[in-house]
């Protein structure tokens, strides 16, 4: 029977994010409330010493038994209060009802006994509930409350909260790392595993990207600050847990109509036992069994736990009502550039003219893009180095848009560009997937390079566990169909759609879930903002921009498509838990009051079976909470 009284997460939630201190770890023991536990154990010896005989002063009407029942029910009696103060039916009125009944009839033992497992059961479904909350609030222990930044040459100490972007900090080895940033100097290795689900240290240098909450675990490195407080990946989690804490998904909202529909059902199933046997304690064993604390219980916990493994791997959902969602989804669609490719050119084909040599194409090739910030510039020199030439520098360099660069080199004229600016025959050979530059030297055409936006490291394997899943996959790009279908033939995309605007995008998810799908839509960009939040879940990519990151309803902080995966399971995995305790509990239920109304459970035998069928279903919630070094 869920209390009302706010608990370890809502405390530490609600504090800002550049304030939070970690967390000190209770023990079992701790964390038993101590009122709690004497008030059970006063009314368990009172039991105990009442069914041993002791009735002073009069056996109908034991004080001992009063006091206890006084004392074990006062909690009971002011949630039921409560709940009648705002016309709601709960589990503590109806036991409240059956402990005063079988006090009533002289039952004080089995009245007794009654109230020890209902205050027995309110301390497991706490301790239950604390371990979901833990698992949220150990995401939000690891950032300093005092930083080290550097001003004017020198090191100085500030709190974090005073912390503002653009400033470098210096993390030492061990340090938790406070900002979202860039190393700026210093090698090390971080762990990362409680921001992006990655279980190796992953190595750091100048220009890297660091999440906040990232543990710095061998060399001091200097970052610029980026993103802090709120902004960072620390401050997004915990945004992401606060919503979680307030927020009522529509399937908590059925637990609940469920949870006061088996109270009624218990009180017309009691009320019928009476009129048809006129027997009070088979009418009470009917009250005491019906219980439905293990789905209104066990639902939040599950939804808790389950956000807080998703976003042990990798990902966080925003509230309740998105998990709820995503668990329900059967299409997935993926923005292509920056969502199930990296978003940068790559170097993937040489085609040197008859009687060339493809490492003198590059090279020259390299040579004269040298100077060039164009991304496909910049992808051709990556490509050069890569295979160990040292491309030289130009002596003069031209950059005409649209069309390509000419430099001088060595006395020889390089042309690298587009068929407009490197003509022949030859140079008009494209391949569809790629985007071709073509090379000229004193005007002689010798060769093509081909460039193709690459998949993500890990796409085609998550693509694979999509489908596995049962769930359809799609392309829907602003990009023309040329270069969407090969990307789509390579991961094995079922379906795609090619040469949207924005407008189109948002018809087409319109028109989809008109037709019956529920759609999850992956993109990382500005113009994926509107079909992220048209979308039945959107989900945006760690490293995309920030607009889509507010749009969607959950964030890839890693922007690994398997944290995807990952999330989908954990979401249909607490679904199925959520549905297992809702369909366990009716039957339990439904078995329980005709046992008790044919008299073969007693008001005990009927409180045992309310109570462990309680415990069974929070404790299957439960099996979500992930562990330490969990992912998923």
């Amino acid at each position: 029977m869920p209390r009302r009284r706010p608990g370890r997460l809502a405390m530490t939630a609600v504090a800002a994010p550049e304030a939070a201190a970690p967390p000190q770890r209770e023990s079992l023991w701790q964390r038993i409330d101590r009122r709690d536990l004497a008030r059970t154990l006063a009314v368990a010896a009172c039991a105990l010493l009442v069914g041993l005989g002791l009735t002073w002063p009069w056996p109908s009407v034991p004080v001992l038994a009063l006091a206890g029942l006084v004392l074990g029910c006062w909690p009971i009696a002011a949630e039921a209060l409560g709940d009648l103060r705002e016309r709601r039916m709960s589990m503590e009125l109806s036991m409240l009802i059956a402990i005063v009944a079988a006090a009533a009839i002289g039952e004080w033992t089995t009245a007794l006994l009654i109230t020890t497992f209902v205050l027995a059961a309110e301390i497991l479904e706490d301790l239950s509930l604390d371990r979901g909350r833990d698992a949220l609030t150990d995401l939000m222990s690891f950032l300093p409350e005092q930083v080290q930044v550097r001003e004017d040459g020198g090191i100085t100490t500030i709190p974090l909260a005073e912390v503002a972007a653009g400033q470098t900090v210096v993390v030492s080895p061990g340090g938790r790392v406070p900002v979202d940033g860039t190393v700026l100097a210093g090698t090390s290795s971080a762990d990362q595993s409680r921001i992006t689900g990655e279980p190796l240290p992953v190595d750091i240098g100048p220009g890297d990207a660091v999440h906040a909450g990232s543990i710095n675990q061998v060399g001091a490195v200097e970052i610029r600050a980026e993103r802090v407080g709120a902004e960072s990946s620390y401050g997004r989690i915990i945004e992401a847990v606060r919503r979680a804490q307030s927020s009522q998904p529509p399937v908590q909202r059925l637990a609940d109509r469920l949870a006061a529909a088996l109270v009624y059902l218990a009180l017309g199933g009691a009320a019928i036992t009476y009129l048809v046997t006129r027997d009070l304690t088979a009418t009470i064993s009917v009250v005491v069994v019906a219980g439905a604390c293990g789905i209104a219980a066990g639902t939040p916990l599950a939804t808790l736990a389950a956000i807080a493994r998703i976003a042990r791997g990798g990902a966080f959902v925003k509230d309740g009502a998105h998990l709820e969602a995503l668990s329900g989804i059967d299409t997935v669609v993926f923005d292509k550039t920056g969502t199930l490719t990296g978003g940068e050119p790559q170097l993937v084909g040489i085609r040197p003219a008859a009687g060339r040599d493809e490492r003198e194409l590059l090279e020259l090739a390299a040579s004269a893009e040298a100077y060039s910030e164009h991304p496909l510039a910049a992808a051709i020199v990556r490509g050069a180095q890569e295979r160990g030439l040292r491309p030289a520098l130009p002596d003069s360099f031209t950059y005409t848009p649209g069309l390509g660069v000419t430099a001088e080199l060595g006395g020889r004229t390089i042309t690298a560009g587009s068929t407009t600016l490197v003509p022949g025959p030859e140079a008009a050979a494209q391949d569809a997937a790629a985007t071709a530059v073509h090379v000229a030297v004193d005007g002689r055409f010798i060769g093509s390079l081909l460039l193709s936006d690459a998949v993500r490291a890990g796409a085609p394997e998550a693509i694979r566990a999509l489908h596995r899943m049962g769930l359809r996959t799609m392309i829907v790009t602003g990009d023309r169909a040329g270069t969407a279908r090969p990307v789509a033939a390579q991961l094995g995309i079922d379906e795609v759609r090619a040469g949207l605007l924005p407008e189109e995008k948002l018809a087409w998810i319109d028109a989809e879930r008109a037709a019956g799908h529920r759609l999850a839509m992956v993109g990382d960009g500005v113009n994926d903002a509107p079909a992220l939040a048209r979308a039945d879940v959107g989900i945006a990519m760690g490293d995309g921009t920030q607009i889509a990151q507010d749009s969607a309803d959950v964030v890839l902080v890693s922007s690994d498509l398997d944290d995807l995966v990952g999330t989908m399971r954990v979401a249909r995995r607490a679904r199925r838990i959520v549905m297992a305790n809702f369909a366990g509990t009716i039957a339990v239920d439904l078995l329980g009051m005709a046992l008790a109304a044919m008299g073969l459970l007693s008001p005990v035998l009927a409180a045992l079976v309310h109570v462990g069928s309680e415990t069974a279903f929070i404790l299957n919630s439960a099996r979500l909470i992930p562990g330490r070094s969990s992912r998923r």
